[in-house]
């Protein structure tokens, strides 16, 4: 899977139901060691939406939201505030050259090939009693992403886009984030949610993967909008056979992987 370019607009158009697992990870973080003024980073920060939940349940804190995508900084700074910043960075490199309370991230490590190798330098950041805490999609079994696969590595579409997604290695079962993050003797809290979106609109499915999971494929056919179009005609026809609209919309099964560990005080 390729590093993607991300479209703000497009990603915030299911923003309610992307934003409902990052409340519920924050609901699942203790008392930080610097209240009511703890130090903050918000690792995969996006469009900065999350991060200023952040602002709102400790509005003294120093905040700082990260992100590789120039795109999505631009739109996370309309959030900037004297105590929330954004900076560029990417999380397969990043290592804190400060201490914080809070490590925070949301729907960003599944892009992050190894990111369990960086989790060390992550905790040997946290300050005594601080906490690392992330999420990540656990759907990659889900047909949104199998008949994404298999229609990319389908005859017609392989020799293009064969090979672009990852998928077994993109995230790890909630009993290995387990292993990794009490294999110094921390304690942590891992747990799998499975949400039931309702999504509105025609093709919302199509709609929601067009801002995450399918732009490997959309930038790989960027160049050739008839190709792009096609594709997208045929996925869109899997994903309503897969994804039936309802009465009161198409449920969008989607499950998620939690974890939060906190260091000793």
């Amino acid at each position: 899977m390729t590093s993607p370019s991300w479209d703000p607009q497009q990603y915030l158009r299911h923003a309610d139901h992307r934003t409902r697992p990052f409340h519920d990870l924050l609901a699942h973080i203790g008392p930080l060691p610097h209240e009511p003024a703890p130090r903050i980073a918000d690792l995969g920060c996006g469009a900065g939406n999350v991060t200023a939940l952040l602002g709102d349940r400790w509005p003294a804190a120093r905040i700082t939201g990260y992100d590789s995508s120039p795109r999505m900084l631009e739109r996370a700074r309309t959030h900037a505030g004297p105590l929330l910043d954004f900076a560029e960075a990417d999380a397969g490199t990043w290592t804190p050259t400060e201490t914080y309370d809070l490590i925070v991230s949301s729907a960003l490590l599944q892009w992050v090939p190894g990111h369990t190798a960086r989790f060390p330098h992550w905790l040997d950041a946290l300050t005594p009693g601080g906490t690392l805490a992330f999420q990540v999609p656990g759907n990659f079994d889900a047909p949104s992403h199998t008949l994404m696969r298999e229609l990319a590595g389908s005859p017609r579409w392989r020799d293009r886009l064969a090979g672009l997604l990852r998928h077994a290695d993109a995230v790890h079962t909630p009993a290995h984030y387990l292993e990794q993050l009490t294999a110094s003797g921390r304690t942590a809290d891992v747990w799998e949610t499975t949400y039931l979106h309702l999504l509105q609109g025609e093709d919302p499915v199509l709609d929601w993967v067009k801002g995450t999971g399918l732009r490997p494929l959309l930038d790989a056919l960027a160049d050739d909008p008839e190709a792009r179009d096609a594709f997208l005609a045929e996925y869109r026809d899997l994903l309503r056979t897969a994804y039936p609209a309802g009465p009161h919309g198409t449920v969008f099964p989607f499950r998620r992987i939690f974890a939060v560990t906190r260091t000793a005080g």
